[in-house]
């Protein structure tokens, strides 16, 4: 009974003994290597998989002389006799109501991506150049969809897609200057996207800061609130028409597990109470705990006003304390990351729940939801407020329009 118990939280993780396999027109069957038999089903689950589509990005189907198919990537100079859509084999009759664990904490971006062809797919990732942000356009380009980096600094988003570009020389990269504490910046920036003439196929607002000091920005709003929430707030609203336009489209906001210690709610909420003008009673981490439950209401607003105009969002959690750029704002927790940076996620790792709602072909035409380590979980109750999500919506109305 042991040999049945998985190795990790994935309810796709075949038994030791079994193997995956395809026939020539898509069918997935699984071999029992101790039994010595065969089956349709898979056997954890009892669901039956079939491949479909074109080949992965780089791949080509080849038949030899003695009438055997195998498979060539290109990229990386191999051949096999497996065929590579195995990867992403789908269910028969997927429902996005039952949506089953493949992937777990451990799981990488590029191994969610495996097999995987985004050729003719356009993203834009904002701040893509360092962290989370760099790390999930680099698994999106390494797959061939034409990623727009979303930055403040030019000279760092160049050098980001420099590095990509020298591992993936046909990497198809451009950088558009965004600074999210700027609302005139999120103008310019949709105005030179216009310009491209591109659809957006994912839309995945990354950015955040943590642990800033109380302060203001040009706009007049506290910056914290500002980033995480409002810039890109004005972001997707100067983009909707684009959106609509690219359907089947998908939003990522990057939340966080903090937005659970919160206490925004429906009778304090105010321009006030999340955009102080004075650093009296200003807590850093209470700021950037409200800002994390922002982003889930704001999603869940957004699907529930464009998913029928096939425009979908879902927000996401990227991993319990990730090792990465956000605590560089204060020294205090650039020593308390460094201490337990042995006990985190990889920034692979960490990026790898926002490639999934961006990709996942079980997650089309599926929004409104919160995912943690690649599968959905259950947000906090003041999340999931339609009261509270229309609120804070008609407040980022009010604010922009009086800037």
């Amino acid at each position: 009974m042991s040999a049945f118990l998985p190795e990790t939280d994935s309810e796709d993780e075949l038994p030791p003994g079994w193997e995956e396999r395809a026939t020539l027109d898509g069918k997935v069957y699984y071999a029992n290597h101790v039994s010595k038999s065969t089956q349709w089903s898979h056997p954890r689950t009892g669901k039956k998989k079939k491949v479909s589509g074109e080949l992965p990005h780089g791949w080509e189907r080849k038949i030899s002389d003695d009438g055997n198919v195998f498979y060539v990537d290109h990229l990386n100079h191999k051949t096999t006799y497996t065929d590579p859509r195995l990867a992403f084999a789908v269910e028969e009759n997927e429902s996005p109501t039952d949506i089953r664990q493949r992937f777990d904490a451990s799981t990488s971006a590029l191994q969610i991506l495996h097999g995987r062809d985004l050729g003719g797919k356009v993203a834009i990732v904002t701040g893509a150049n360092c962290g989370i942000g760099f790390e999930t356009a680099r698994s999106l380009a390494y797959h061939g969809c034409e990623v727009y980096f979303a930055c403040r600094s030019k000279d760092k988003a160049k050098a980001a897609i420099e590095q990509i570009c020298k591992e993936r020389p046909n990497s198809n990269l451009h950088f558009l200057p965004l600074d999210l504490s700027s609302l005139q910046s999120v103008s310019e920036f949709c105005k030179k996207f216009e310009v491209e003439k591109k659809l957006i196929h994912m839309l995945i607002l990354n950015a955040g800061v943590f642990g800033l000091p109380h302060s203001l920005t040009e706009d007049g709003f506290e910056e914290t609130f500002q980033v995480n929430h409002l810039g890109h707030f004005y972001l997707v609203k100067l983009l909707t028409p684009i959106l609509i336009q690219s359907s089947p489209c998908r939003i990522v906001l990057l939340s966080s597990e903090s937005h659970r210690f919160s206490f925004l709610t429906k009778e304090n909420i105010s321009e006030a109470y999340l955009s102080p003008k004075t650093p009296d009673k200003f807590y850093s981490i209470m700021a950037y705990n409200d800002s994390k439950l922002c982003n889930i209401l704001f999603s869940n607003e957004l699907n529930r006003r464009l998913s029928s105009k096939g425009v979908f969002s879902n927000a996401v959690h990227p991993g319990n304390v990730v090792s990465s750029y956000l605590s560089r704002n204060w020294w205090f927790y650039r020593i308390l990351f460094a201490l337990i940076r042995p006990f985190t996620k990889s920034l692979q790792q960490a990026a790898a729940t926002s490639i999934y709602c961006a990709t996942a072909h079980e997650l089309g035409g599926v929004g409104g939801m919160y995912f943690n380590n690649c599968y959905q979980c259950k947000p906090s109750q003041t999340s999931a407020s339609e009261d509270l999500s229309k609120m804070l919506w008609e407040l980022s109305e009010t604010m922009i329009n009086r800037s």
